[in-house]
């Protein structure tokens, strides 16, 4: 009997510690869970804050923290006053051209010993086009549109910060040089592709009223309104050409008085009555800020280019793209919707593939 009541306590004991460890390690295993599971959600809300707009990325900086009517570039410490005239024509000294438009000349420049861009009404033909520009820039001043650095409106003559890298237009070729061939990943280029939607947002919700980019009839030329910074972002740099939606009541815009022609315009950019009636601007229907949606797609494909693991990134965005495709303008996303959803891609490729490249097997 005593032997028996010994070994029915030895195995109430073993009972109990065992059912004490698995007791403390259910609460051990949630907790880890709960540690991943918090992990996750601070990666995804960190990656999501640098892509804000104007808030959390370090590219973003310089605009937002000086008053109104000031700059700072990236290379200075302190804000500045907008040169006005009698600065911008003593204290610019023009190096040499580097671009030349139907609206604009444009001269590398130096002011301070600070590089900038300036740039003068190449004809008295666009000069209502060069002064909307010029309204835009200061009226759009923030972390998505070049820093204006100045202007004389008396001369036709507007100061911008000097973007080295140039146009968008250079990507490949700023890609192909040895010293940025470490840039050349998917992430890269899907930031750039971030920022991209990202100005549009900010155009279609400016201060200045919903503004649709009419200088966009084909890639090139749409590629050409955004400088590529030295930090791989971007801003839009061109801004004569941005009517506004709305303005007045219920208005509608059009990109132009000529007839707009081939696939990169938006289906209600083109001339509705057929080869049969000759192309009439007053008969041209008016339209909205969805036909810069439709373009995304095809400026997403230009930056993504051939790159490791831009296919994962297309098989990611392949819904959201084919929304900005429908025929219908009133069934395209907003551009915020487009941004949230390759916000989205980014944190969640980036989460599952942080290296250099990503891996076919994500799909």
């Amino acid at each position: 009997m005593h032997s028996e009541h010994s070994l029915d306590l030895a195995q109430d004991s073993n009972m109990g510690r065992s059912n004490s460890t698995t007791s403390r390690s259910v609460p051990v295993v949630l907790l880890c869970l709960g540690a991943l599971l918090l992990g996750n959600v601070v990666i995804y809300f960190y990656l999501d804050s640098l892509q804000q707009s104007g808030d959390g990325d370090p590219h973003l900086t310089p605009h937002g923290a000086c008053p109104p009517r000031h700059f700072r570039m990236a290379n200075m410490r302190n804000c500045s006053p907008w040169l006005e005239c009698p600065q911008v024509r003593t204290e610019v000294r023009k190096l040499k051209m580097i671009g030349q438009g139907a609206v604009k000349q444009v001269f590398l420049s130096e002011w301070k010993g600070h590089k900038v861009a300036l740039s003068k009404l190449s004809s008295p033909e666009y000069q209502e086009d060069f002064l909307h520009g010029l309204s835009m820039l200061q009226a759009l001043q923030g972390p998505h549109v070049v820093v204006l650095v100045g202007l004389c409106s008396e001369d036709h003559t507007l100061v911008t910060e000097y973007h080295p890298l140039g146009s968008l237009l250079n990507l490949v070729a700023v890609l192909a040089q040895e010293r940025h061939r470490v840039r050349d990943t998917w992430q890269t280029r899907l930031r750039l592709a971030l920022d991209y939607v990202s100005i549009l947002h900010y155009l279609h919700t400016s201060p200045a009223g919903t503004r649709v980019m009419c200088d966009s009839n084909d890639l090139v030329k749409t590629l050409s309104q955004f400088l590529l910074t030295s930090d791989f972002h971007l801003v839009v740099n061109d801004l004569d050409a941005l009517p506004e939606v709305g303005a007045p009541a219920g208005s509608l815009v059009r990109c132009g008085h000529r007839e707009l022609t081939g696939e990169f315009v938006a289906p209600e950019q083109l001339w509705p009555h057929g080869d049969g009636q000759p192309f009439a601007d007053e008969l041209m229907p008016g339209y909205d800020e969805k036909t810069d949606i439709w373009k995304i797609p095809d400026v997403t494909s230009f930056l993504m280019g051939r790159v490791a693991g831009g296919d994962v990134v297309h098989f990611h965005l392949f819904q959201i793209n084919g929304e900005c495709k429908r025929r219908d303008p009133h069934l395209r996303p907003s551009a915020m919707d487009v941004l949230s959803v390759y916000r989205s891609v980014y944190a969640t490729m980036m989460r599952d593939s942080p290296g250099p490249g990503a891996s076919r097997d994500m799909l």
